[in-house]
């Protein structure tokens, strides 16, 4: 299995798109965490220690080709084609919203934008709108969602300002699926992806050792995949034992 779940994760570090994400997880008594990447017919999970971005690149190879799809964390910034998640931003807005103030006045008007962007592309997607007509009416919605979030990282206050000067910063990565339709505008892929390795995690508190750090690595990728594809898991299995026990065929002599 070990060896399927290598040419896994270099089939994923050739792909157009990806959709990363990581969760938090514990190996032995170390803080670790798991990773995932989604991409259109292969998903992948790795374990590590670290949440930076070398794990990134390990996951998804130094010089990844295509858009990555994700949140803000920085361990993606190395990254160039990007997509950033519109739920995250979503989010990040009702906290503008919440938090109050000018900052809160600037959100609700955020929202309103938000909620338009949502519609058209819900329209693209149910095949009522076309891509071109979608990018029209996508250009001054774009102009103002990056006009607000000016407007916020210099007029908002305290913990809105400084996340909306981050978002502004960046906002080359916030309409990358407008123009490119095998991009998504939300990481969804990967959360829904990760939400077994949770369960899991809630239910056995993690792995004791780097050795069952691997089987969990595993055993997510092949069954994630499989579901992808459409393959029976049992069928597979059944498959790789019968591979295995044929591989040791020579030792025994027979």
């Amino acid at each position: 299995m070990a060896a399927i779940v290598d040419r896994a994760r270099a089939f994923v570090r050739s792909q157009p798109v990806a959709h990363p994400d990581e969760t938090g997880w514990r190996e032995g008594r170390k803080r670790a965490w798991l990773w995932t990447a989604v991409t259109e017919a292969v998903t992948v999970f790795q374990i590590a220690r670290s949440r930076g971005g070398d794990v990134a690149r390990e996951l998804l190879g130094e010089n990844f080709p295509g858009f990555v799809v994700s949140d803000r964390w920085a361990g993606y910034n190395w990254l160039e084609l990007r997509q950033f998640c519109w739920s995250h931003l979503k989010r990040d807005v009702t906290g503008f919203v919440e938090r109050g103030g000018v900052g809160g006045r600037i959100g609700a008007l955020l929202q309103s934008q938000i909620e338009k962007m949502f519609h058209w592309y819900s329209r693209v997607r149910d095949g009522t709108l076309t891509r071109q007509a979608f990018q029209r009416r996508m250009k001054p919605i774009e102009s103002r969602i990056e006009r607000l979030f000016g407007a916020a990282r210099s007029r908002a206050e305290g913990k809105t300002r400084g996340m909306a000067r981050e978002i502004y910063d960046l906002r080359r990565f916030l309409f990358t699926f407008v123009d490119n339709e095998d991009v998504a505008p939300t990481n969804n892929a990967a959360e829904r992806a990760i939400r077994p390795a949770v369960l899991w995690r809630k239910g056995s508190f993690g792995t004791d050792s780097p050795r069952g750090s691997r089987f969990v690595e595993r055993l997510l990728t092949v069954v994630a995949t499989l579901k992808q594809q459409q393959r029976d898991l049992f069928r597979f299995l059944v498959a790789a034992c019968r591979g295995y026990a044929g591989s040791l065929l020579p030792l025994l002599g027979r």
